[in-house]
Parts: C-alpha cells; structure tokens; sequence
C-alpha cells in the first residue's frame, strides 16, 4: 500500500495547500473569518463561508486533477513509450494495442502508453482530459499474464479513458470537498461556543482540523462506492473492445495471481493488490469490487 498511501498524502498536501492560498487571497475582502457579537459567541457568515468552500473544494480536486499524469509518472517511475523511439518488439505491441483499443473507443488522441517496473500485477489510467491521458501497466503485468489477459486489462484502462471517469470523479471529489469544508467549520463554530472566551480561538482551530479530517473520511464512502461502481462500467467497457471473453480472461487469471499471492504473503511488492480481498466493513473503503462480484456482473451482460 506504500505508493497508493503515499498518492492520497501528497494529493492532501496539495489540497491543504490550495486552502491556504485561498484563504489569503479571499479573506482580505470578505468577512468568512470568525466573527464575535456583542456576547462574545463565535459566529460564522454563511454565504461567504459556501463561496470559500466552493473555491476550495473545487480548485484543490482540480489542481489534483491537473497534475495527476505527472504525479503517476514521477511517484511510479513510469517509462513512456515513444512509438518514434527505438522500441522492442513487445514494446510497440503494447503501444499499437493501447491506440487500436482507443481507435476503437472513439478516441481522437491516443493515449501516451507507459511501463514501470514493479513485480505487483497492476495498471492504471490517468490524466486531465481524454486528450491528455496515461495508460501504465507494470513489467509484473506483462510477465504474469498472457495477450489474451493483458488485451483484457487494457481494454479495461482504455475504458476509463473514454468514459471521462478521471473528470467526473474529480467533480464528485469536488463536491465532498466543498460539503467537508463547509461543514467542518459550522461545526467547529458550535463547539467553541461551548468553552470560556479566552479559549474559543484555540479550539476553533483545533476542531476545524479534526472535523475535517472526521467529514473527509465519511466523504471519502461516497467516493470509493463511487469508484466501485465505475470498474463495473469499465469492465463492461472493456469486454466491449476486446471481447467479453477476453475481459472475462483477464479478471480470472488476477483472481489467480491474488490467490497465490495470499499463499506468499510476506512478498510486500504484491500486497498492494489485496484491495480487492478486503472483507466486511473495509469493503466500504475499498476502490475495486470483489474480483467474483466483477466476474459475475460481467456474464451477466
């Protein structure tokens, strides 16, 4: 879990950093500060607190949004495959699959394709726009899977790209963030009111932060249900282009690849793939489905 945990620290920076350019910026010409009335309680204007969280929530999803292909690129040392450069044989398979999925797809512009190295069965679409999107798989990937799978996988990736899920889960990330803004700091606001004056600004910061990070949690269920409900669309997107056997293919043999790497727990490179195998509870925070759940909506189309 290292590289995904280390993605959700650095997208938080960047969003708690986002808060802060705006909060300067804004808070010079409007009042959405704490105020005092004549009795001394803490008081919050409304409408220029929605404004602000509007801002807010929505320039930190987009800015993400912005830099998400550079960031994938940078944190997983992905190597793009320049179809001009001096490419293997695998290599330009692997390009001219990605563009003949997107042709069939009805993309204008062609994905950049890349390669990063790592023994964890996995790849993954990003990018700002359909224009400027990433299709990754891993060396692990391409060693462990045969064409048939790896068409699948791509033809699942390719899927994402074409249903605009990178866009439409950042407007959604934008809505949570505005409500878990908004609300964090009413909230905030009440409890201060219940301490001695001389107190009230001190633990109006504190309970700012702990209700966001609270809200941002409870948030972060309607996201991950979200994302849960997009990988079935994009598996039947992605038996669409290759072919429902093939995408059928390719959720077994990564229900394969799971089951031996439970029986090789200790291997800390293929960890990251038990996301999928998360039971009870922790299926509410998990981003993919059961791997039986997706093989079983899949044969059913």
């Amino acid at each position: 879990m290292g590289k995904r945990i280390l993605f959700f620290l650095l997208t938080n920076i960047l969003v708690l950093t986002t808060i802060m350019i705006v909060w300067s910026a804004i808070v010079s010409f409007t009042d959405i500060g704490p105020t005092y009335d004549g009795s001394g309680a803490l008081g919050i204007n409304y409408t220029s607190l929605a404004v602000f969280s509007l801002l807010v929530g929505f320039s930190g999803a987009f800015i993400s949004l912005a830099m998400s292909r550079w960031m994938a690129k940078k944190m997983m040392k992905v190597r793009v495959l320049d179809p001009n450069d001096n490419l293997t044989t695998a290599e330009r398979q692997l390009v001219e699959r990605v563009h003949r999925l997107s042709r069939a797809a009805g993309l204008m512009h062609m994905p950049e394709v890349g390669i990063y190295r790592s023994q964890e069965v996995n790849a993954f679409a990003t990018g700002p726009t359909k224009k400027r999107s990433l299709v990754a798989v891993s060396t692990g990937l391409l060693q462990s899977m045969d064409d048939d799978a790896v068409e699948g996988v791509l033809a699942h990736e390719v899927a994402h790209v074409s249903n605009g899920d990178m866009v439409t889960m950042t407007l959604l990330q934008g809505v949570i963030n505005t409500f878990v803004v908004f609300l964090s700091r009413i909230v905030a606001a009440v409890v201060s009111n219940f301490v001695r004056e001389e107190m009230r600004m001190i633990v109006h910061f504190i309970a700012i932060i702990v209700f966001q990070i609270l809200f941002s949690i409870l948030g972060s269920l309607v996201v991950m249900a979200y994302s849960r409900h997009r990988e079935f669309h994009a598996d039947r997107g992605g038996a669409d282009l290759a072919g429902k056997d093939k995408m059928a293919h390719a959720l077994r043999s990564l229900k394969n690849t799971l089951s031996n790497a439970n029986d090789h727990s200790d291997d800390t490179a293929i960890q990251t793939m038990k996301i999928n195998n998360k039971g009870g509870a922790a299926r509410l925070f998990s981003s993919h489905p059961d791997l039986d759940e997706r093989i079983a909506r899949l044969e059913q189309k």
